[in-house]
């Protein structure tokens, strides 16, 4: 076994009595067990093992035919051939002040090929000192990463006769808004951080693009870097790195993300993106896989759990199928309360409260709601299922039930059972609807101030809550908001601002493309965005001529080909589209 025995006769002893090499450990165990016929729980607790441990390894030894207590392991190989093969050219390059690296791609080459580790021990073991860090211009010539152009909006340039084909042709078809909704002065308005390099204008476009274009991190741009589409749609001459747009989300606070949704709301005035009549609001838990101790635990409704995430706050207009508010900000305790922000943000943008707002039971309390009662503002939301409460509805008499007929022409259950009753609830006098027949297990508990809608309305609009829940839904998957994997919720914060900005354009878009007002972003992205082109520049336009696709012609149909618009961050240059 290669245990040494010691001199001393108490050392000798405690050898044999507690064996500390696990072989010789089994071994003593085993004798005890099977030659001094001691019981196997004492032999456990002897010699350090469990009761069912020890009956395994009685079981296998049983079964072993030649058990080895005592074999000692031949001697391992005392030379390294490829080592010593290698030695003497080793040598010889780093006395020509090679690198480890260097030294190892010319053994390579000489067909005696060792790994920059072994490099690094031989020269070690000869006394070599690491070479000092050289500088790009001492180091030999190899191949590397190619060195892209640094993104300087000064560096900008339009030259004629130019001409390339970009991945990202379809992004052009934004430019348009883009322009008649001012993103410069957007950008100037919510104070964003800019540089003499990349303005501020010029950084939100770069932001706003990775949206639009759905890459999933900011990591990914890099593999579009080379793209000049990119870079001529942000009016840069190259799109910045990965590197800056992380780091320019940190820079970013609260009050500029306001400040940006404020200037969005203030530059749709004319546009009737939102119809302001009601709105959808709800939670969204964006996952943090990390280990950070400043991530607070939330649930995540796709996980059925509570686990380390961001707590993100969305409005969305019920009728425009737009996002139109987000907080991303948000700490545990602080949830109750963001629904009042929302409506102190609407009110400072609008000039009036919002009308109508529908949510799930865990958005607020119920004294909120009494709150809401006072402000006017009509409501409906869920109410919890307690004990107490199914105990009532199963205790309710057939004759009690209404049943209504729900104008839902693709719905299943159109028939569902009402029975309705006035409650006092922290203060407020509401009605409440007890709900059955609609295709749940539960009965559903409805909650509203509103003492005028029919009860067929009432189900019907808070059915059409789903909305946002599909808007979440396509959210996570084309603006892929799932993918904000940051511990600092302000970063998180400005990316759930792109995403109102970038929704809201989306819908703008489908209003232009025939058949495609209700389509989700993603349907019109694979659609009609994901498309290549070719970009010509002359004296005074930038022309781009899109690939022919099989939905190219809604892109005709739209109005937005064939017309010279100018482009204030071109240089005087105009941008036509053609297919």
């Amino acid at each position: 076994m290669g245990i040494g025995v010691p001199k001393d006769l108490t050392d000798i002893r405690r050898f044999f009595a507690e064996p500390s090499h696990p072989r010789q450990r089994q071994y003593e165990a085993l004798r005890a067990f099977f030659v001094e016929d001691r019981p196997s729980h004492e032999v456990a607790r002897a010699f350090g093992y469990t009761p069912g441990s020890f009956r395994v390894l009685c079981h296998q030894f049983r079964r072993d035919p030649d058990p080895q207590f005592f074999h000692s392991p031949s001697p391992g190989p005392r030379t390294q051939p490829h080592k010593s093969k290698a030695h003497d050219l080793v040598v010889a390059l780093r006395k020509q002040n090679h690198s480890v690296y260097e030294i190892s791609q010319a053994l390579k080459a000489h067909g005696t090929p060792l790994s920059p580790t072994a490099v690094r021990e031989v020269l070690r073991e000869e006394g070599f000192a690491p070479l000092p860090r050289r500088g790009d211009d001492e180091r030999l010539e190899h191949l590397g990463p190619t060195a892209e152009a640094v993104a300087d909006v000064r560096e900008f340039a339009l030259q004629p006769g130019t001409q390339f084909t970009t991945r990202c042709g379809g992004l052009f078809l934004f430019l348009p808004d883009l322009v008649r909704l001012q993103l410069d002065e957007i950008a100037a308005r919510a104070k964003l951080p800019g540089s003499r390099m990349i303005p501020s204008s010029h950084a939100l476009r770069c932001a706003l693009a990775l949206k639009l274009w759905s890459i999933e991190r900011k990591s990914h741009v890099m593999a579009l870097v080379t793209d000049p589409g990119l870079a001529l749609f942000c009016g840069l001459n190259v799109i910045p790195k990965k590197s800056y747009l992380c780091e320019y989300s940190s820079r970013v606070e609260r009050e500029r993300t306001v400040a940006l949704l404020a200037a969005w709301h203030r530059a749709l005035t004319d546009e009737q993106l939102f119809d302001a009549h009601s709105f959808n609001l709800d939670f969204h838990s964006v996952p943090y896989y990390g280990d950070d101790p400043q991530v607070q635990r939330h649930f995540v409704s796709a996980r059925s759990r509570a686990q380390a995430s961001v707590l993100a706050f969305l409005a969305q207009d019920a009728s425009g199928r737009a996002f139109c508010y987000s907080n991303a900000d948000l700490r545990k305790g602080e949830e109750a309360e963001e629904i009042f922000r929302f409506i102190e943000f609407w009110k400072r943008q609008h000039g009036e409260l919002p009308r109508h707002l529908v949510f799930d039971s865990r958005l607020t309390t119920y004294a909120h709601l009494a709150r809401l009662d006072q402000l006017g503002i009509t409501f409906i939301t869920l109410r919890r299922r307690s004990a107490v409460l199914l105990k009532e509805v199963a205790d309710l008499p057939a004759s009690a039930w209404r049943r209504v007929t729900l104008d839902v022409p693709a719905r299943k259950y159109k028939t569902p059972r009402v029975f309705e009753q006035s409650i006092r609830l922290a203060g407020a006098t509401l009605r409440q609807l007890f709900v059955v027949d609609l295709g749940h297990e539960q009965p559903t508990i409805l909650l509203t101030n509103d003492p005028h809608s029919s009860h067929a309305k009432l189900l019907t609009r808070y059915a059409q809550r789903m909305l946002i829940e599909n808007a979440l839904s396509d959210a996570v998957r084309f603006f892929h908001m799932d993918a904000l994997s940051s511990a600092v919720g302000m970063k998180v914060d400005f990316d759930m601002a792109l995403l109102v900005v970038a929704s809201g354009l989306y819908r703008l878009l489908a209003r232009r493309m025939r058949g495609y007002a209700d389509a989700q972003a993603r349907h019109i992205f694979r659609d009609l965005i994901d498309t290549p082109a070719d970009v010509s520049v002359t004296d005074s336009e930038v022309r781009v001529h899109f690939h022919r696709r099989a939905h190219l012609p809604i892109v005709l149909a739209s109005g937005l080909l064939n017309t010279a618009i100018p482009i204030p961050w071109w240089k005087g240059y105009s941008l036509r589209m053609s297919a």
